[in-house]
């Protein structure tokens, strides 16, 4: 799979909005106005193929040690090809890049963080996250969802599988403001 990461711009919020409400229904991801997303369309790394996006991932700071992955998705047909694989991996990068020491997510399915090296620890390990968006949920205290968390070290990434890194590339910018916003990638 031929994919490409950028930092999101806020004329992707119709794209991204639609990738989030279109995931809603599983109930993996918590609803997000557009308002929402495209104020905060810089915090969103973007998965293109073919200039279409077809995932997103933000990173969502909590405190200035900690973000968040949030609103994690790929489309349905691009699923199984290392895309979130990707956009996890971006994220992390850029977290560490940011000076935060522990990136966390609240996810129904740990296991695709769990295999990059997140560790599965308790709610409460996460009090900034429970400040900012458990106490006002409605599922509050009844939540289905795992926390997992990374530490993040200067150097260190996530554990990935060599024999098949994803492949990634960053587009090339389409205005200058877009070029101060793209992701560095290693190979």
């Amino acid at each position: 799979m031929n994919i490409q990461l950028r930092t999101g711009v806020a004329s992707d919020a119709t794209a991204i909005h639609a990738l989030i409400a279109a995931n809603l229904n599983a109930g993996h991801l918590l609803p997000r106005t557009f308002e929402d997303i495209e104020s905060h369309a810089g915090r969103f790394v973007v998965a293109l193929r073919d200039e279409t996006i077809i995932g997103c991932g933000e990173l969502a700071p909590l405190s200035a040690e900690v973000a968040e992955v949030r609103s994690l998705v790929v489309e349905e047909a691009s699923r199984g090809q290392r895309a979130g694989v990707a956009l996890v991996t971006a994220l992390a990068d850029r977290a560490r890049e940011l000076g935060y020491m522990t990136l966390c997510a609240f996810t129904h399915q740990p296991s695709h963080f769990v295999r990059l090296g997140f560790s599965i620890v308790p709610h409460v390990w996460v009090p900034e996250k429970i400040a900012r968006d458990c106490v006002s949920c409605s599922q509050f205290r009844h939540c289905g969802q795992y926390a997992v968390s990374l530490q993040l070290r200067a150097g260190a990434g996530l554990r990935l599988d060599p024999s098949s890194p994803p492949q990634r590339s960053i587009a090339q910018p389409r205005t200058s403001v877009e070029r101060l916003r793209l992701l560095p990638v290693s190979a």
